[in-house]
């Protein structure tokens, strides 16, 4: 499978306690914060929920 890398680009300060979840799910602890993960339905759905937040950086 493809692995796409996913960047947290905007602070979590402010966000609501889901949007906290999907990104901790997703492996960020800090800003600017770069994590890997392979390219399922999955994880897009969670990109997705949090996309202001994060980019996807290829």
């Amino acid at each position: 499978m493809k692995q796409i890398k996913i960047k947290l680009v905007r602070s979590l300060i402010g966000s609501s306690e889901s949007q906290r979840k999907v990104a901790k799910a997703l492996g960020f602890t800090k800003k600017d914060q770069i994590v890997e993960h392979y390219d399922s339905a999955t994880i897009m759905g969670m990109v997705n929920k949090i996309s202001h937040l994060v980019e996807v950086v290829e």
